[in-house]
Parts: C-alpha cells; sequence; structure tokens
C-alpha cells in the first residue's frame, strides 16, 4: 500500500491534541484573540505560551494558579471569567507508576483540590483515582508526575 505525502502529513496533522487555551477561554473566543501575547506576558506562572499567534497553555513545571492575570491583561473580548476557568480534566494513563506496583503518590500529594486521592486495592497496587467534580483543570498533578502518566482532555459534555 503507497501512502502519499499528503496523507502522512495530514494524519500527522490530525492526530494532534486540540491546544488548551487558556483559563475562562474557550476555542470559539480565539476568532476575537489579537495575537498580541498580553496574555502570556502577565502570567506569573508562565504557562500561557502563544503558539501559530494563538495562546496556548504549556503545564512544564508548574499550574496554572487562577490569578487572573490573563484575562486581566488581554484587551480584547476573548477571556470570560463567569464560566468555568478550564473545560478539561486530568486523567491517568497507563504509565502511571502505582500500576506496576510503585508506591507513588506525588499527583494526590500535589492536587489543591484534593481531586485525586489514591484507593488501596484488595491484591492489587493502590491506584490514583480522578473526581471529575474536584479536579480544576489547573496541571498541578502534570508537573510532578514522575513517570509523565498524566494527561489533560475535554470534559465530557453533560447529558440531560
Amino acid at each position: 500500500m503507497s501512502v502519499s505525502r499528503r496523507d502522512l502529513l495530514a494524519v500527522r496533522l490530525t492526530d494532534r491534541p486540540a491546544p488548551i487555551r487558556p483559563p475562562w477561554t474557550r476555542e470559539a473566543d480565539m476568532a476575537r484573540c489579537t495575537g498580541c501575547a498580553a496574555c502570556a506576558e502577565a502570567c506569573p506562572a508562565g504557562i500561557v505560551r502563544m503558539e501559530a499567534g494563538l495562546p496556548q497553555i504549556a503545564f512544564a513545571g508548574t499550574e496554572c494558579s487562577f490569578c487572573g492575570a490573563c484575562a486581566e491583561a488581554c484587551p480584547a473580548p476573548v477571556f470570560d471569567i463567569a464560566r468555568p476557568a478550564f473545560a478539561h480534566l486530568a486523567a491517568v494513563t497507563e504509565g502511571c507508576l502505582a500500576q506496576d506496583g510503585v508506591a507513588c503518590m506525588a499527583c494526590a500529594d500535589i492536587c489543591p483540590e484534593a481531586g485525586i486521592s489514591i484507593r488501596p486495592r484488595i491484591g492489587g497496587p493502590a491506584l490514583p483515582e480522578l473526581s471529575p467534580s474536584l479536579c480544576t483543570g489547573c496541571g498541578a498533578c502534570l508537573s510532578v508526575c514522575p513517570a509523565e502518566a498524566l494527561t489533560i482532555h475535554l470534559r465530557e459534555p453533560a447529558h440531560a
């Protein structure tokens, strides 16, 4: 089977996860973004970064404290602090050390909202369990996981 260069590039671009936008914004809000980078410059944690002219979150070694500096600095109507800060939450993946029997509680220890708890199991290792109602999507757990076994994904929409 022959794969064209166009097909190969199309697959790579579509396989990329959607970027995580700054708190109090959604992807649809990015149409109003001017690309001025004021939000990125104002972020004291340095997690708001500009990529392709738009802000996105990079949880590299720290988390969002929800200080609001990014929203205050933005001159365009991109941020809406009346809504929940993030539309995503953390998830534990297969690379978790606890799943391999290694006692690790880094994610649970760092979570400021107690959104991750370590649940003992009979006959197996204690495993991290995420509480979607408590997870704020701040990224604290991502920044400390030694196995990089946590990811961020969009919350499932609520069904009526």
